[in-house]
């Protein structure tokens, strides 16, 4: 799912971690590095994200993000700055921002964010038709919204209904933080909660206490996995 990327970062050592990052990841990326330049360069180009720091010379990232919004740009842009209080986190999304990534920030994050950004953009989500998704034993049903494990009947809450349905519709695959937040919470940005984790937890205790078979599965440093294996 690799992209032209255009980074805006007046850092020269912050601007190579990430260029060369998202080089090995397939995207084409072009640095400017200083608000003026970024804006020229996004109004000049087409770019499928911007990954654009807020504290710029020139031209700060707020006012070069209201710039691209007032030019009607609807390119995703991801805001890196190391203010991430929740009122500069507001600000910064207020100001057109779609995802809002506070410093430092591990490569692995910024690349998950971008990515996730890519697939809202291209309507490339995955859907699932078949109104039943299975994994193993487990059954959801999404017309009745009941979920079985086996003969058991297992009541969910609708947040713990949306979760279930999302960690089945990528049974198999790694599901990060960032992929949750976005497709089960509607935040494109961290809280900076434990929300997930408690979620996570206690969804796993409705279906996986007192069977054989583990389904929930835990990948360190990467995010969930619901898997028979």
């Amino acid at each position: 799912m690799a992209g032209r990327i255009l980074l805006v970062e007046d850092d020269p050592q912050i601007a190579d971690y990430i260029r060369s990052g998202l080089a090995e990841e397939g995207f084409t990326v072009d640095h400017a590095g200083n608000g003026r330049d970024g804006l020229f360069l996004a109004t000049d180009s087409q770019f499928d994200v911007v990954v654009l720091d807020r504290m710029l010379p020139g031209m700060d990232g707020l006012a070069l993000l209201k710039a691209m919004r007032a030019a009607e740009m609807a390119t995703p842009v991801i805001m890196l700055s190391a203010l991430a209080s929740t009122d500069d986190r507001i600000a910064g999304l207020t100001a057109g921002a779609d995802d809002y990534l506070g410093k430092p920030f591990s490569f692995g994050e910024l690349l998950a964010r971008i990515q996730a950004l890519l697939r809202r953009a291209s309507g490339a989500v995955r859907q699932v038709q078949d109104t039943t998704l299975r994994c193993a034993d487990l059954e959801l049903d999404r017309l009745t919204r009941q979920v079985r494990r086996g003969t058991r009947k297992i009541a969910l809450q609708p947040r713990e209904f949306r979760l279930l349905e999302y960690m089945l519709m990528h049974a198999g695959e790694v599901v990060t933080r960032t992929m949750l937040l976005e497709a089960v919470w509607d935040y494109h940005f961290d809280p900076g909660t434990n929300v997930i984790d408690v979620h996570i937890s206690r969804l796993r205790r409705k279906i996986d206490d007192g069977e054989e078979q583990t389904l929930f599965h835990t990948v360190r440093g990467a995010g969930y996995r619901l898997a028979a294996d």
